[in-house]
């Protein structure tokens, strides 16, 4: 009996995965082609005045709460980033990363569990900022900009991350609304296998300090939701 069980939950095992593959195939994209040049810069600045970007540069210090347990505040003014997740606590430099301190816990670590911890808390602001300040992102160092047209005739802007942060080489595909502002992105990442997989931003919230930002993302049939989002200047 127990071996006809172990026969049958086999086969229904490679069933499921040979659904999952089918799946992944027939949404799987191949990277848009798109234009360099003054177009796809003109479109970057129009998302990026939608968004209060003046407002963003201002912003001194921003919190949130990311799934996961994972808790921030971002001194951006000072270029630090406080980590706390699973009763630890990093203080992140993001300007000297050698200078990066341990906070909690505070004692009983070797040189080799504090990199570790400050690796995790490195690993998890890049990943869970960009879930909220990505947009505010298309302008920096090692970025490249192109135009895309899209089938049915929007523009849409294709930035490539050729450096920073813990993936170089990922590329987005950012789809807008009437008014420019950003309602998705399409992603070839090196994390995921299926090119194009979209992810929407929504539920945009204009915070204290003037910078807007998106509260919510479905991937699939995956919610996303980043909480307490709060901003100062």
């Amino acid at each position: 009996m127990i071996k006809k069980i172990l026969k049958w939950l086999f086969i229904i095992g490679i069933i499921l995965i040979g659904i999952v593959a089918i799946f992944l195939f027939s949404i799987n994209e191949s990277l848009p082609d798109g234009a360099e040049g003054k177009e796809a810069d003109d479109l970057a600045v129009r998302i990026l005045q939608n968004l209060n970007y003046s407002q963003f540069k201002k912003t001194k210090t921003i919190k949130w709460s990311f799934p996961g347990g994972h808790h921030y505040t971002w001194y951006k003014s000072k270029g630090t980033v406080l980590v706390n997740w699973n009763g630890n606590q990093v203080l992140l430099n993001l300007v000297s990363p050698e200078k990066s301190e341990i906070i909690k816990p505070a004692t009983g670590l070797n040189a080799s569990d504090k990199t570790a911890l400050i690796n995790t808390a490195t690993k998890f602001f890049n990943n869970d900022s960009f879930w909220l300040v990505a947009p505010y992102k298309l302008f920096d160092n090692g970025v490249s900009r192109k135009m895309v047209t899209l089938e049915n005739g929007d523009q849409a802007l294709l930035v490539t991350y050729k450096s920073g942060g813990s993936t170089p080489g990922d590329s987005y595909l950012w789809i807008l609304d009437k008014n420019m502002r950003p309602k998705s992105f399409k992603m070839w990442v090196s994390i995921i296998p299926v090119g194009g997989l979209e992810a929407t931003w929504e539920n945009w919230k204009t915070t204290k300090s003037g910078a807007v930002l998106s509260q919510k993302h479905k991937i699939l049939f995956l919610d996303l939701k980043i909480e307490d989002i709060t901003t100062y200047n």
